[in-house]
């Protein structure tokens, strides 16, 4: 088990100061790691990601992302400090950020505009990084429909085939991989940066202010965080109103959501397996059949 003194050592050489950390309590991690929230003798308190130690390099890229997100001064998301390997688990220490209540769904929707107009000379970024503990590869291009193609929907196909997923899928996603460029006639997206995993677990209020946390960040067309916002349930109303106004989104969205949330489901199959894979194939087929339209 990672040794608090470990912990400590890291925070202290970040912070430029000695500190002792005197217990740590269990914190809900998610589905991917496990978190607990650790104490210093001083009051001060710091919440914790634990994963295997060869995950170090996975909560190194998040810690990066967190500060790409930080420095656009958009988004307010916690801040890294620290990171290592204690015992066999590597760990991750954020600031503490006291989560909970209600906020302005609206301000989030303008906010993440903000953060969209945040852009780069190419797609992908500095560094690959994970969607949930699958890699992702952001090696950059000035091609968003080639990245796309080629470091998102091929590779959770691939996976997905050999995590046993039938003939039929697979055939299915080879004709889509050489056809949905034709989604995006008349429309070129920017590099704009993304959080790239905002679904509605990933994101909650400090104080009423928004915070979004968890990324799997690169820089992309900026309906794919929009698409997979409306995922799992979808945000408030007003989010989508709010970011409308401060960004209106193009018509060919509506299908194009489709496409960017395909990624999230395929990797949702190859993590969890079950019915992810039927509605993946639904999806694929429903996309092919648009574009026979």
């Amino acid at each position: 088990m990672v040794r608090l003194a470990d912990i400590a050592v890291g925070i202290a050489q970040a912070e430029g100061r000695p500190i002792e950390l005197t217990d740590a309590q269990g914190a809900g991690g998610g589905c991917i790691n496990r978190a607990c929230v650790v104490r210093s003798r001083d009051g001060r308190r710091y919440f914790v990601k634990l994963n295997q130690a060869h995950r170090l390099a996975m909560f190194e890229a998040e810690a990066a992302g967190l500060e790409e997100i930080r420095a656009t001064g958009a988004l307010r998301a916690p801040r890294p400090i620290a990171c290592g390997v204690s015992a066999g688990e590597a760990w991750l220490a954020l600031e503490y950020l006291d989560l909970g209540g209600g906020g302005d769904a609206a301000l989030l929707g303008r906010r993440l505009a903000q953060m969209h107009r945040h852009t780069a000379r190419e797609f992908g970024w500095q560094r690959d990084n994970t969607i949930g503990r699958t890699p992702q590869i952001n090696t950059p291009t000035l091609d968003w429909i080639a990245f796309y193609r080629e470091r998102r929907l091929r590779p959770q196909y691939r996976l997905a085939a050999e995590n046993g997923a039938p003939r039929q899928l697979m055939n299915l996603g080879e004709r889509l991989l050489e056809t949905f460029a034709g989604l995006f006639d008349g429309y070129r997206p920017q590099p704009s940066l993304l959080h790239g995993d905002l679904w509605g677990g990933n994101y909650a209020y400090c104080d009423g202010e928004p915070v979004v946390f968890d990324p799997a960040v690169y820089y992309g067309d900026r309906e794919a965080d929009l698409a997979m916002t409306e995922l799992f349930g979808g945000f408030p109303a007003e989010f989508y109103a709010a970011y409308r106004e401060a960004w209106p989104l193009d018509a060919g969205y509506r299908v194009r959501r489709e496409l960017y949330n395909l990624y999230h489901v395929l990797n949702h199959y190859n993590l969890f397996g079950g019915g992810y894979l039927a509605q993946a194939q639904r999806m694929t087929e429903r996309l092919l059949a648009e574009l026979s339209a």
